[in-house]
């Protein structure tokens, strides 16, 4: 695993323990708190350890300045301070069913329950990834590939399993964009547009869950930006955030349903680019499928980094400076 992924990887579960400290000190004093202490904890703390002292006050702040800002959209964190707030970390082999929350906030009694994802200085929605053994239209939209999609991709993966067997690198392999991403990418886009020309509905429909990571459920993206700010953005996707108590108070920062796409403009390849498909669809969404390998050796399967590119100019974000 490259130096720069372990540091990201140390870097976001450190700041996920700082959420869990923040979360701590701005509620031990309003409601009984229980902060589940599984593996996950256990290892977002040796994380948070291994940063440097300055950088653990940084994402403290950062994390208390996110905090508070959720609980002004979510009263029922604070709500008559009797019953028993659960808090905990989510293992990070639920994120390959689709979710991405790291941090459960849940009132049993009530049975209500809500959602952060945490990011260490950045915003991408998925790392998927392509292979002949996976069936991105299965996992996306519950419908299964074509034979023609495998037929056209078996040929490619399976020169790459005898790149790794040999041991290469990939740096050694010649016109890997031309022999290996574009045609791979090129079969992608052609089996996209053929599941959304027959099943438009259901694509449109799951398409945004599964890229955003919600699994079917609402969620906030917090994210820890260089700049001494803090992001707060929900994802409101089903109108279940953002409500008012059963004692009828209502939250100080209030922000409405997300507004969803209704269709596919077009996929295309970005211009210039021989790694990248950019995706159009109404109501001002875009999101970029950039193909990449994630490693120095050859593996037999490549990754998807995907950020969004363009959102509903009316999608709330917050911004809020500690």
């Amino acid at each position: 695993m490259p130096k720069s992924t372990i540091k990201s990887t140390i870097m976001g579960k450190a700041y996920e323990y700082a959420c869990i400290i923040a979360i701590e000190k701005l509620l031990k004093k309003i409601r009984p708190l229980d902060i589940i202490k599984n593996s996950s904890l256990k290892i977002a703390l040796d994380r948070y350890n291994e940063v440097d002292e300055k950088t653990q006050k940084e994402m403290f702040k950062s994390a208390t300045a996110g905090i508070k800002t959720i609980i002004q959209m979510e009263p029922k964190i604070i709500e008559d301070g009797k019953d028993k707030l659960s808090i905990s970390l989510q293992p990070d082999n639920v994120a390959k069913g689709g979710d991405i929350r790291d941090i459960l906030i849940i009132r049993r009694s009530i049975e209500w329950e809500i959602g952060i994802s945490v990011k260490h200085n950045h915003a991408a929605l998925k790392h998927s990834r392509l292979s002949n053994k996976l069936d991105f239209g299965k996992v996306w939209f519950g419908i299964n590939c074509s034979e023609n999609y495998f037929n056209e991709i078996n040929p490619i993966f399976n020169q790459l399993k005898n790149y790794k067997d040999s041991g290469k690198l990939w740096k050694e392999i010649k016109n890997k964009f031309e022999k290996i991403y574009m045609p791979i990418l090129n079969a992608f886009k052609i089996e996209f547009d053929l599941l959304y020309s027959k099943h438009q509905k259901t694509i449109i429909e799951k398409l945004i869950f599964y890229l955003l990571g919600s699994n079917g459920k609402d969620y906030y993206k917090m994210i820890h930006c260089k700049n001494n700010k803090t992001i707060i953005q929900p994802f409101n996707l089903l109108g279940t955030l953002n409500k008012e108590t059963n004692n009828n108070n209502k939250p100080e920062i209030t922000f409405g349903k997300t507004p969803l796409p209704t269709k596919i403009i077009n996929l295309s390849f970005k211009e210039n680019s021989q790694t990248t498909l950019e995706l159009t669809m109404n109501n001002g969404w875009a999101i970029s499928f950039r193909i990449h390998n994630a490693t120095t050796k050859v593996e037999t399967s490549l990754k998807f980094d995907i950020q969004l590119l363009g959102q509903p100019s009316d999608l709330f974000y917050k911004v809020v400076e500690w």
